[in-house]
């Protein structure tokens, strides 16, 4: 009998077939989630939360109390220019820097306790001297996320400007005669008297990554706990007999040694939690004792880190149990392709148009990121992300193990082994 060359397979349509459709479905899928979440940003905001801070103590104007930092932030709350894009939250100076501290805020708009005063000065006998511009200050929060400080600092930004403007008119309206009296100089502030200014509202270390080293270091620990599943569970079936083992040249082989769905996914998830202490170890090494990461709280970010790995592991190890080959490509669009856009790291959740803000819910990778988040910028405190983080990895774990060990049950129950009891030999047929 003639011996088919192996190259003949690729006349067989179905491999081309199976194989496009596989491929093709990735690139697509990845473009959508990937270039989707991020096309437009500005457009699909709603909602970001910036803080309306007044410090202003006013002064008395013409015998009657004016307080020009009142108005301001009314004004700035009112108004529609914004749309619904901006969630302007009135607050005082302490609620503001407590809220930047536990990154709730992506930035703040303040009113200086001196902003009326510095104003009325410049009608005044002191704006023939040398007139000195009130200043309205905008604060930054890089550790939200720098694109969401960015979009609120320009949102912050054009809202002083507008209100500096609708100040000058008024006070220009208010002043009547008296302004040709002042220096052009004085004139000219008069009709935009405020200044704004720059600051960052929660200061970062500077190996901090720009606020993006809590993304980075999260996503190491989801992508640790989804390829070393891929390893485990590919060396619990060699170790099991199922399957043979490449090494280079070599091929090794074990006696089988029968086992259920259900005992082949408790032995890798066992092997999971192990490894995941000498994962979680070497990470937070790398990170911080090589690299010089800036971190505190190294207990808890290590205990953080071993979890989190863990949960993705076995969560990834339930998928492959159940799904099986093509598992491999669910595990990457769940903990990769569908996790990285929604993280909320590049560009914020209420920067995602709304289906990536759903997805964004329950998707491991923001869970995980908004706990390293609180660990590394905010003094790993529970409301800025911490409880969260702890909460969904619990409630992940548990949906992983009801989902696999529930369904290898199922199949165990239906008589669906690996092996079947009497296994007739295998047997390929590919069209050529």
């Amino acid at each position: 009998m003639k011996e088919i060359h192996p190259f003949r397979v690729l006349r067989a349509k179905p491999l081309w077939i199976v194989n496009g459709v596989i491929t093709g479905v990735l690139a697509l899928l990845f473009t959508v989630f990937y270039v989707g979440a991020n096309i437009d940003p500005v457009d699909h905001m709603k909602k970001l939360p910036v803080g309306l801070v007044n410090v202003d103590t006013g002064a008395a104007v013409g015998g009657k109390q004016v307080n020009l930092g009142a108005r301001i932030t009314e004004s700035i709350k009112k108004s529609t220019t914004s749309g619904d894009k901006i969630d302007w939250r009135v607050m005082d100076e302490k609620e503001a820097k407590e809220e930047l501290g536990e990154g709730k805020l992506y930035g703040a708009l303040v009113v200086p306790d001196n902003f009326t005063s510095s104003v009325t000065a410049l009608t005044g006998t002191a704006a023939t001297k040398s007139p000195v511009r009130p200043t309205l200050k905008v604060l930054t929060n890089q550790s939200a996320g720098s694109l969401g400080s960015s979009l609120a600092r320009t949102a912050s930004t054009a809202a002083a400007e507008s209100a500096s403007l609708q100040v000058g008119k008024e006070l220009t309206a208010q002043n009547g005669a008296g302004q040709a009296k002042l220096p052009a100089a004085a004139r000219v502030l008069l009709a935009d008297p405020a200044a704004v200014t720059v600051e960052d509202g929660h200061p970062l270390h500077s190996h901090s990554g720009l606020g993006l080293t809590a993304f980075y270091y999260a996503l190491v620990l989801v992508v640790c706990g989804m390829l070393s599943a891929n390893v485990i569970s590919g060396q619990a079936d060699h170790a099991l007999g199922y399957t043979h083992n490449d090494m280079g040249p070599l091929r090794l082989h074990r006696p089988l040694i029968r086992a259920t769905r259900v005992q082949t996914l408790a032995i890798s998830s066992t092997l999971m939690i192990g490894l995941s202490l000498l994962m979680g170890t070497l990470v937070m090494v790398g990170a911080v004792g090589i690299m010089g990461m800036d971190a505190s709280h190294l207990p808890l970010l290590w205990l953080y880190s071993v979890c989190a790995i863990a949960v993705s592991g076995i969560g990834a190890l339930a998928l492959l149990a159940v799904f099986g080959t093509p598992g491999m490509l669910v595990v990457t669009l769940v903990f990769i392709g569908m996790a990285v856009p929604t993280a909320g790291a590049t560009t914020p959740i209420e920067a995602l148009p709304g289906f990536y803000r759903f997805l964004a819910e329950f998707e491991p990778l923001r869970q995980i990121a908004d706990g390293v988040r609180s660990i590394l910028y905010y003094d790993a405190q529970a409301d800025a992300g911490l409880a969260r983080g702890w909460v969904m990895m619990a409630a992940g774990l548990v949906v992983a193990a009801l989902f696999g060990f529930g369904v290898t049950g199922w199949y165990d129950r239906k008589g669906l082994h690996r092996i079947p009891a009497e296994a007739k030999p295998d047997g390929i047929a590919v069209p050529v």
